[in-house]
Protein backbone atom coordinates (compact mmCIF):
# COMPACT_ATOMS: atom_id res chain seq x y z
CA UNK A 1 0.00 0.00 0.00
CA UNK A 2 2.84 2.39 0.78
CA UNK A 3 4.42 1.74 -2.61
CA UNK A 4 1.24 2.11 -4.69
CA UNK A 5 -0.56 4.71 -2.59
CA UNK A 6 -0.61 7.29 -5.38
CA UNK A 7 -2.46 4.83 -7.65
CA UNK A 8 -5.21 4.01 -5.20
CA UNK A 9 -6.98 7.37 -4.91
CA UNK A 10 -10.64 7.32 -5.89
CA UNK A 11 -12.18 10.34 -7.62
CA UNK A 12 -15.59 9.48 -6.11
CA UNK A 13 -14.55 11.24 -2.90
CA UNK A 14 -14.41 14.62 -4.68
CA UNK A 15 -16.68 17.21 -3.13
CA UNK A 16 -15.61 16.52 0.48
CA UNK A 17 -13.58 18.96 2.55
CA UNK A 18 -12.62 16.54 5.36
CA UNK A 19 -8.92 15.85 5.79
CA UNK A 20 -9.09 12.07 6.14
CA UNK A 21 -12.20 9.99 5.59
CA UNK A 22 -12.56 6.44 6.95
CA UNK A 23 -15.45 3.96 6.72
CA UNK A 24 -16.17 1.15 9.19
CA UNK A 25 -18.38 -1.90 8.69
CA UNK A 26 -18.38 -5.68 8.93
CA UNK A 27 -19.51 -8.61 6.83
CA UNK A 28 -20.56 -12.05 8.05
CA UNK A 29 -19.32 -15.24 6.40
CA UNK A 30 -21.29 -18.40 7.12
CA UNK A 31 -19.49 -21.58 8.11
CA UNK A 32 -20.78 -25.12 7.90
CA UNK A 33 -19.25 -26.08 11.23
CA UNK A 34 -19.60 -24.59 14.70
CA UNK A 35 -15.89 -24.06 15.24
CA UNK A 36 -16.52 -20.30 15.30
CA UNK A 37 -19.77 -19.30 16.96
CA UNK A 38 -22.46 -17.95 14.67
CA UNK A 39 -25.45 -15.77 15.44
CA UNK A 40 -29.16 -16.52 15.85
CA UNK A 41 -31.08 -19.15 17.72
CA UNK A 42 -30.27 -22.84 17.93
CA UNK A 43 -32.13 -24.87 15.26
CA UNK A 44 -35.15 -26.97 16.18
CA UNK A 45 -35.21 -30.78 16.40
CA UNK A 46 -31.73 -30.90 17.95
CA UNK A 47 -30.12 -29.69 14.73
CA UNK A 48 -26.55 -28.48 14.77
CA UNK A 49 -26.11 -24.71 14.75
CA UNK A 50 -23.84 -23.50 11.95
CA UNK A 51 -20.91 -21.27 12.76
CA UNK A 52 -19.86 -18.00 11.28
CA UNK A 53 -17.21 -15.32 11.36
CA UNK A 54 -17.15 -11.57 10.92
CA UNK A 55 -14.62 -9.55 9.00
CA UNK A 56 -14.52 -6.12 10.64
CA UNK A 57 -12.88 -3.52 8.46
CA UNK A 58 -11.83 0.12 8.39
CA UNK A 59 -11.14 1.43 4.91
CA UNK A 60 -9.73 4.65 3.55
CA UNK A 61 -12.58 6.09 1.48
CA UNK A 62 -10.10 7.85 -0.83
CA UNK A 63 -8.09 4.73 -1.65
CA UNK A 64 -10.93 2.21 -1.45
CA UNK A 65 -8.79 -0.42 0.32
CA UNK A 66 -8.63 -1.73 3.89
CA UNK A 67 -6.47 0.04 6.47
CA UNK A 68 -7.32 -2.08 9.52
CA UNK A 69 -8.96 -5.53 9.68
CA UNK A 70 -10.02 -7.81 12.48
CA UNK A 71 -11.56 -11.27 12.15
CA UNK A 72 -13.83 -12.47 14.98
CA UNK A 73 -16.60 -14.94 15.64
CA UNK A 74 -19.93 -13.81 14.21
CA UNK A 75 -21.42 -13.47 17.70
CA UNK A 76 -19.05 -10.58 18.56
CA UNK A 77 -20.92 -7.27 18.52
CA UNK A 78 -19.84 -4.75 15.90
CA UNK A 79 -19.41 -2.01 18.50
CA UNK A 80 -16.42 -3.81 20.06
CA UNK A 81 -14.39 -3.21 16.90
CA UNK A 82 -14.39 0.58 17.34
CA UNK A 83 -12.52 0.20 20.62
CA UNK A 84 -9.57 -1.33 18.74
CA UNK A 85 -9.24 1.56 16.31
CA UNK A 86 -6.53 4.19 16.47
CA UNK A 87 -7.52 7.00 14.09
CA UNK A 88 -5.58 10.25 13.59
CA UNK A 89 -6.78 13.61 14.86
CA UNK A 90 -9.09 15.67 12.62
CA UNK A 91 -10.11 12.58 10.65
CA UNK A 92 -13.74 11.58 10.06
CA UNK A 93 -15.06 8.04 10.66
CA UNK A 94 -18.43 6.99 9.23
CA UNK A 95 -20.41 3.88 10.21
CA UNK A 96 -23.96 2.62 10.67
CA UNK A 97 -26.04 2.84 13.83
CA UNK A 98 -25.17 -0.59 15.36
CA UNK A 99 -21.80 0.95 16.25
CA UNK A 100 -23.30 3.76 18.38
CA UNK A 101 -21.33 4.14 21.60
CA UNK A 102 -21.68 7.43 23.49
CA UNK A 103 -18.67 6.67 25.71
CA UNK A 104 -16.43 6.34 22.67
CA UNK A 105 -18.04 9.37 21.01
CA UNK A 106 -17.10 11.41 24.06
CA UNK A 107 -13.49 10.17 23.93
CA UNK A 108 -13.25 10.94 20.23
CA UNK A 109 -14.67 14.43 20.70
CA UNK A 110 -12.01 15.14 23.35
CA UNK A 111 -9.33 13.89 20.91
CA UNK A 112 -10.61 15.90 17.91
CA UNK A 113 -11.76 12.82 16.01
CA UNK A 114 -15.04 13.29 14.11
CA UNK A 115 -17.71 10.74 13.27
CA UNK A 116 -20.90 10.53 11.20
CA UNK A 117 -23.51 7.85 11.84
CA UNK A 118 -27.26 7.25 11.86
CA UNK A 119 -29.17 7.90 15.03
CA UNK A 120 -30.95 4.95 16.63
CA UNK A 121 -34.74 5.02 16.50
CA UNK A 122 -35.02 4.71 20.29
CA UNK A 123 -32.32 7.28 21.07
CA UNK A 124 -32.98 9.57 24.07
CA UNK A 125 -31.79 13.15 23.60
CA UNK A 126 -32.58 16.78 24.34
CA UNK A 127 -32.90 19.43 21.60
CA UNK A 128 -30.88 22.56 22.40
CA UNK A 129 -31.33 24.50 19.16
CA UNK A 130 -33.27 24.18 15.90
CA UNK A 131 -31.04 25.46 13.10
CA UNK A 132 -33.47 24.82 10.27
CA UNK A 133 -36.71 23.00 9.70
CA UNK A 134 -38.88 22.59 6.63
CA UNK A 135 -41.35 20.10 5.26
CA UNK A 136 -39.73 17.45 3.09
CA UNK A 137 -41.18 17.43 -0.44
CA UNK A 138 -41.80 14.18 -2.23
CA UNK A 139 -39.23 13.39 -4.91
CA UNK A 140 -36.91 16.25 -3.92
CA UNK A 141 -33.77 15.05 -2.09
CA UNK A 142 -32.06 17.25 0.47
CA UNK A 143 -31.69 18.28 4.10
CA UNK A 144 -35.02 19.15 5.68
CA UNK A 145 -33.98 19.45 9.33
CA UNK A 146 -30.92 20.42 11.38
CA UNK A 147 -30.61 20.65 15.17
CA UNK A 148 -28.07 20.63 17.96
CA UNK A 149 -28.83 18.04 20.62
CA UNK A 150 -27.35 16.67 23.83
CA UNK A 151 -27.15 13.04 24.91
CA UNK A 152 -26.39 11.82 28.42
CA UNK A 153 -24.31 8.82 29.45
CA UNK A 154 -22.55 7.51 32.52
CA UNK A 155 -18.82 6.89 32.53
CA UNK A 156 -17.00 5.53 35.57
CA UNK A 157 -19.91 6.52 37.79
CA UNK A 158 -19.98 10.09 36.50
CA UNK A 159 -22.87 11.52 34.48
CA UNK A 160 -21.71 13.27 31.33
CA UNK A 161 -23.39 15.24 28.56
CA UNK A 162 -22.27 15.25 24.93
CA UNK A 163 -23.20 17.95 22.42
CA UNK A 164 -24.01 16.58 18.96
CA UNK A 165 -25.55 17.74 15.73
CA UNK A 166 -28.59 16.08 14.19
CA UNK A 167 -29.17 16.23 10.43
CA UNK A 168 -32.41 15.00 8.84
CA UNK A 169 -32.14 14.04 5.18
CA UNK A 170 -34.46 12.70 2.47
CA UNK A 171 -33.02 10.95 -0.59
CA UNK A 172 -34.37 10.74 -4.14
CA UNK A 173 -36.39 7.62 -3.21
CA UNK A 174 -38.14 9.53 -0.39
CA UNK A 175 -36.29 7.53 2.25
CA UNK A 176 -35.58 9.55 5.38
CA UNK A 177 -32.40 9.35 7.41
CA UNK A 178 -31.39 10.96 10.70
CA UNK A 179 -27.64 11.46 11.10
CA UNK A 180 -25.69 12.51 14.18
CA UNK A 181 -22.16 13.90 14.27
CA UNK A 182 -19.80 15.71 16.61
CA UNK A 183 -18.64 17.98 13.78
CA UNK A 184 -20.43 21.27 14.39
CA UNK A 185 -18.88 23.23 11.51
CA UNK A 186 -19.45 21.18 8.32
CA UNK A 187 -22.45 21.97 6.15
CA UNK A 188 -25.40 19.67 6.72
CA UNK A 189 -25.37 18.65 3.04
CA UNK A 190 -21.78 17.48 3.38
CA UNK A 191 -22.68 15.42 6.46
CA UNK A 192 -25.23 13.57 4.33
CA UNK A 193 -22.69 13.15 1.52
CA UNK A 194 -20.09 11.73 3.91
CA UNK A 195 -22.53 9.06 5.03
CA UNK A 196 -23.42 8.29 1.42
CA UNK A 197 -19.74 7.47 0.80
CA UNK A 198 -20.15 4.58 3.25
CA UNK A 199 -21.35 2.57 0.26
CA UNK A 200 -17.67 2.13 -0.74
CA UNK A 201 -17.15 -0.52 1.92
CA UNK A 202 -20.28 -2.40 0.82
CA UNK A 203 -18.79 -2.60 -2.69
CA UNK A 204 -15.54 -3.89 -1.21
CA UNK A 205 -17.35 -6.69 0.63
CA UNK A 206 -19.33 -7.50 -2.52
CA UNK A 207 -16.10 -7.88 -4.52
CA UNK A 208 -14.65 -10.14 -1.85
CA UNK A 209 -17.63 -12.51 -1.74
CA UNK A 210 -18.30 -12.63 -5.48
CA UNK A 211 -14.75 -13.09 -6.76
CA UNK A 212 -13.09 -15.33 -4.19
CA UNK A 213 -13.78 -18.77 -2.79
CA UNK A 214 -15.44 -18.16 0.56
CA UNK A 215 -18.27 -20.68 0.33
CA UNK A 216 -15.80 -23.53 0.85
CA UNK A 217 -12.86 -23.63 3.24
CA UNK A 218 -9.88 -25.90 2.68
CA UNK A 219 -9.24 -26.43 6.39
CA UNK A 220 -11.59 -27.27 9.25
CA UNK A 221 -9.77 -25.60 12.14
CA UNK A 222 -9.98 -21.95 13.13
CA UNK A 223 -6.41 -21.13 12.08
CA UNK A 224 -6.99 -22.51 8.56
CA UNK A 225 -10.20 -20.51 8.20
CA UNK A 226 -8.53 -17.29 9.34
CA UNK A 227 -5.58 -17.92 7.01
CA UNK A 228 -7.86 -18.35 3.99
CA UNK A 229 -9.66 -15.09 4.82
CA UNK A 230 -6.33 -13.22 5.07
CA UNK A 231 -5.15 -14.73 1.76
CA UNK A 232 -8.39 -13.53 0.17
CA UNK A 233 -7.87 -9.99 1.49
CA UNK A 234 -4.26 -9.94 0.28
CA UNK A 235 -5.29 -11.17 -3.18
CA UNK A 236 -8.03 -8.55 -3.37
CA UNK A 237 -5.55 -5.79 -2.53
CA UNK A 238 -3.09 -7.02 -5.18
CA UNK A 239 -5.82 -7.16 -7.84
CA UNK A 240 -6.95 -3.65 -6.91
CA UNK A 241 -3.39 -2.37 -7.40
CA UNK A 242 -3.12 -4.17 -10.76
CA UNK A 243 -6.47 -2.79 -11.92
CA UNK A 244 -5.46 0.77 -11.01
CA UNK A 245 -2.00 0.61 -12.62
CA UNK A 246 -3.36 -0.95 -15.82
CA UNK A 247 -5.93 1.89 -16.06
CA UNK A 248 -8.35 -0.62 -17.53
CA UNK A 249 -12.06 -0.10 -18.03
CA UNK A 250 -12.67 -3.75 -17.26
CA UNK A 251 -14.70 -4.55 -14.15
CA UNK A 252 -12.95 -5.96 -11.08
CA UNK A 253 -14.64 -9.33 -11.67
CA UNK A 254 -13.25 -9.41 -15.23
CA UNK A 255 -9.75 -8.55 -14.01
CA UNK A 256 -9.96 -11.32 -11.39
CA UNK A 257 -11.17 -13.86 -13.97
CA UNK A 258 -8.44 -12.96 -16.50
CA UNK A 259 -5.65 -13.26 -13.94
CA UNK A 260 -7.11 -16.48 -12.53
CA UNK A 261 -7.12 -18.05 -16.02
CA UNK A 262 -3.68 -16.77 -17.06
CA UNK A 263 -1.86 -16.96 -13.74
CA UNK A 264 0.70 -19.42 -15.10
CA UNK A 265 0.60 -18.18 -18.69
CA UNK A 266 3.66 -16.35 -19.99
CA UNK A 267 1.79 -13.14 -20.77
CA UNK A 268 2.23 -9.51 -19.77
CA UNK A 269 -0.79 -8.95 -17.52
CA UNK A 270 -0.74 -5.15 -17.95
CA UNK A 271 -0.83 -5.45 -21.73
CA UNK A 272 -3.53 -8.09 -21.47
CA UNK A 273 -5.76 -5.89 -19.30
CA UNK A 274 -5.25 -2.77 -21.40
CA UNK A 275 -6.44 -4.49 -24.60
CA UNK A 276 -9.94 -3.30 -25.53
CA UNK A 277 -10.41 -5.92 -28.21
CA UNK A 278 -10.90 -9.58 -27.37
CA UNK A 279 -7.70 -10.55 -29.19
CA UNK A 280 -4.32 -10.24 -27.48
CA UNK A 281 -1.38 -8.91 -29.50
CA UNK A 282 1.69 -10.92 -28.52
CA UNK A 283 4.71 -8.80 -27.64
CA UNK A 284 8.16 -10.07 -26.93
CA UNK A 285 9.77 -9.08 -23.66
CA UNK A 286 12.31 -10.40 -21.20
CA UNK A 287 15.91 -11.43 -21.71
CA UNK A 288 14.95 -14.71 -23.35
CA UNK A 289 12.49 -13.04 -25.68
CA UNK A 290 9.51 -14.58 -23.87
CA UNK A 291 6.56 -12.58 -22.54
CA UNK A 292 6.15 -12.43 -18.76
CA UNK A 293 3.02 -12.23 -16.62
CA UNK A 294 4.14 -9.36 -14.43
CA UNK A 295 6.40 -6.81 -16.08
CA UNK A 296 9.21 -5.49 -13.90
Amino acid sequence: MARYQSFLSDSRTLGLTVKEHFVVDSTTIRLFSDIMKGVGRDPKNDGKKKGGLKVHMLIDAVQGVARFIKITEAKVHDRNFLRDLVVPQWSTVVFDKPYNDYHLFGDWTSSNVFFVTRQKDNAVYQVTDIIRSRRAKKGIPGVYGEKTITVSYNQDGEDKVLLLRQVQYQDEKNRRFVFITNNLTLKAEEIALIYKKRWAIELLFKKMKQNFQLSYFYGENENAIRTQIWCTLIAQLLLTVIQKIAKTRKAFSTVAAIIRIHLISMLDVMELLSQIKRTYAKQKSGEAGLPTLFAT
